[in-house]
């Protein structure tokens, strides 16, 4: 039952993801969730956010931005890293991950989302049959709203690293 909100993978920042073995498995786009992924919740991007969107686009990966914001605050982001972009995306709905995989020209095993919550982010992409990547939030700093739901989501991911460690050890 809780499966479904576990993520593939689950690394402490964006700079921990290997991109470049992803390349190398067929992934051709990575889909983005911005606030507590990228930046702190409502922060500008940064020169590191801008040159780490310049590194995926050496390694080959095309890239899109999806966000539960509003348009003020994704395009100017998106804008400065020159990523594709969808605001309001609903998540964890899959048509706005099914969208952003459109505006890339990828498919479900060319594409991986990465973002910092269960319930939206990772949810949504297992729904659509993308790998996920959670990584750990930026900053503590977040809406009453998300707080509520770090509780239940701290269970979750001490059920899914039991379960990694039963694997592991199991090799």
């Amino acid at each position: 039952m809780l499966e479904r909100f576990y993520p593939n993978e689950y690394v402490n920042s964006v700079e921990d993801i290997d991109f470049d073995m992803y390349y190398k498995q067929g992934i051709r786009g990575v889909i983005f969730d911005i606030d507590n992924t990228l930046v702190p919740h409502g922060h500008p991007a940064t020169d590191k956010s801008i040159e780490f969107f310049e590194k995926l686009r050496k390694i080959g990966l095309d890239t899109c931005l999806i966000s539960n914001n509003q348009e003020p605050r994704v395009e100017p982001f998106a804008y400065a890293v020159k990523s594709k972009y969808i605001f309001d995306a609903h998540k964890p709905s899959t048509r706005n991950y099914k969208k952003a995989m459109e505006l890339m020209h990828t498919d479900v095993d060319s594409t991986i989302f990465v973002g910092d919550q269960i319930f939206t982010d990772v949810y949504g992409a297992n729904r659509t049959g993308i790998q996920s990547v959670m990584v750990k939030k930026i900053d503590k700093k977040e809406e009453i709203q998300i707080v509520l739901k770090r509780i239940p989501e701290k269970f979750i991911l001490w059920r899914w690293k039991k379960k990694m460690s039963k694997t592991d050890m199991s090799k």
